[in-house]
Order: C-alpha cells, then sequence, then structure tokens
C-alpha cells in the first residue's frame, strides 16, 4: 500500500496509537513481532503515512491493552482519516488546553500568528492572561489558574531547540484594549519589547491608521512544518478549526503578504510600543 500525505485526523490517529504503544511499554520491533507485521508497517501507521484499515487500529489498540473511551476515539478518527480539515467542538467552551493545537505548534519550524483583538496567547505574561481570562467571564473561577499555566507552558516553544521562527502580526486595537488595567498593560507592553529582541520573533503591529487591512475577516494561525504540509489553526468560543487544503492555505498566505506590505516594519513596531508605554506611564501619572 502506497504512503500518502497525512492529513491532521491521521497524524493524530498516529500520535494516539504511538501513545498506546508506550504505554503498554512496546517499541516498534516488539509491536511489530506481536502482530506479526513487517516494522517499515508499523512506522508508516503511526507516522500517519499508511492508510490503515479499522482492523489495523483494532488490532494494535487490542495488543496495547488501550482503554475503552480510547478506543472509540481512534477508530472515530480512523474512519475520517483521509477526510481534510477538522472542525473541533468542544461544548460550552473551548478545553484547558487544545491537544491538537499544541501538538501541531511542539512540530512546527515556522508560525504566522494574526491577533485583532488581544496580545497573541504565545507573548502574553501571567497578569495580562490571568486578567484577560477573568474579564471575559467565560472560565469557571477554579480554572483560570489552570489554563494561565497552560498557556505560559505553551511559551516554551519560544525558545526551543532548534529554534522555531515566528512571525507576530498584532493591531493596535490589541495595545490599546485595557486589559487588567494601566499597571498590567505597561507590564505586558515591556514583555512584547523584551520578546520582540530575539532572532527567531518577529513583532509587527498594523496600525489602525491604515484603515482596512487584508486581516479584516480575524485572526488566524498559520504553521508550517518540515514533514508535512501547513496548516491554518482558527478558533471560537466553543471550536477551533484546521484547515490544510492547498487553496485555503494559499488564500491565508495572501492575507499574510498583504499585512506584510502594510504592518510596521520590527524597528517602526518597537517604536510605537514603546511610545504607547510611555504614553500609559503619562496618562496614569495624571490619573494620580
Amino acid at each position: 500500500m502506497d504512503d500518502r500525505e497525512p492529513t491532521i485526523r491521521r497524524r493524530e490517529l498516529g500520535d494516539g496509537l504511538r501513545a498506546a504503544m508506550q504505554g503498554a511499554d512496546f517499541t516498534g520491533k516488539q509491536l511489530a513481532h506481536k502482530l506479526k507485521w513487517s516494522e517499515g508497517r508499523v512506522s508508516r501507521l503511526l507516522n500517519g503515512k499508511r492508510g490503515g484499515s479499522e482492523m489495523d487500529v483494532v488490532e494494535v489498540l487490542a495488543v496495547c491493552g488501550a482503554t475503552a473511551e480510547e478506543k472509540a476515539r481512534l477508530l472515530a478518527l480512523c474512519r475520517e482519516a483521509d477526510t481534510p480539515g477538522w472542525l473541533q467542538k468542544h461544548g460550552s467552551r473551548l478545553p484547558k488546553q487544545l491537544v491538537t493545537l499544541v501538538e501541531h505548534e511542539d512540530k512546527a519550524v515556522v508560525i504566522w500568528d494574526f491577533q485583532t483583538i488581544v496580545i497573541p496567547g504565545l507573548l502574553q505574561n501571567a497578569d495580562y492572561a490571568r486578567a484577560l481570562i477573568d474579564e471575559t467571564g467565560n472560565a469557571p473561577a477554579g480554572e483560570i489558574n489552570d489554563r494561565v499555566a497552560a498557556r505560559l507552558a505553551r511559551q516554551a516553544l519560544l525558545s526551543r531547540r532548534p529554534l522555531v521562527h515566528f512571525t507576530f502580526f498584532v493591531h493596535e486595537f490589541a495595545l490599546r484594549l485595557p486589559v487588567g488595567g494601566a499597571d498590567v498593560m505597561s507590564d505586558q507592553l515591556h514583555q512584547l519589547l523584551r520578546l520582540a529582541v530575539r532572532p527567531n520573533l518577529s513583532l509587527r503591529i498594523v496600525p489602525t491608521a491604515i484603515g482596512g487591512h487584508p486581516g479584516v475577516a480575524g485572526q488566524f494561525k498559520l504553521m508550517e512544518f518540515r514533514d508535512f504540509k501547513p496548516v491554518v489553526y482558527l478558533d471560537s468560543e466553543t471550536s477551533c478549526l484546521f484547515l490544510e487544503e492547498d487553496v485555503e492555505i494559499a488564500a491565508y498566505r495572501r492575507i499574510l503578504s498583504g499585512l506584510a506590505d502594510k504592518a510596521l516594519d520590527e524597528g517602526q513596531s518597537k517604536e510605537f510600543i514603546a511610545n504607547l508605554a510611555v504614553e500609559l506611564y503619562s496618562s496614569g501619572e495624571r490619573d494620580d
């Protein structure tokens, strides 16, 4: 059977099968021996490159002793493994940790992020993240600390080796939205300036003065990988959407190209943030 370009679902299926194998304390060689398969067949199934059948998945999970819940999840993925894109519905609110997003961020070599209203999650400090979650009122009070911790843990990506390259386009609205008050915003703006000097991070501001811009449809993240095609990530209050078809990726690349033409360059962006921090400080002095 020929290898194929793995879809998001097929990669998640492979990751789930690998986790089951590791949970049973098997190596790929040992699992192949148990199943009477070749090691290459096991490897391709775990890497999402082999079109395994439901029976293949059932055999792996039976040998590994997976739970009934995990079997049901992975078999559902197997049935739709070749369907491009993935809308994930999460009920009344997004979970504390978006597993599929985190796994793709971990594998990315380039990440492009455009935000219109709030500071990107990977650039938020703890006080800003906590204030943002609290002020929106969409998360139970008992989950706020866990959500802040999960958000901050993702920031390890910024210094992961080998370095991932990030480009953040942030609209001026996000810098001026007074999340948490003047002190919190001042600290957050200074956090942006500290991060903006990193060699693998480009931070560019989309100023309000330009008016309409290519990203008016809203925020998104485009992730590029070494071993498979790019993925675009979109989210809302109760669901998230992963896009991977060529025409979809091309559309978001056009938006990024347009934003690159409209946004301030890196130097201008740092100066803009610094001036806004001074403006915020001066305003706070007058209020005192």
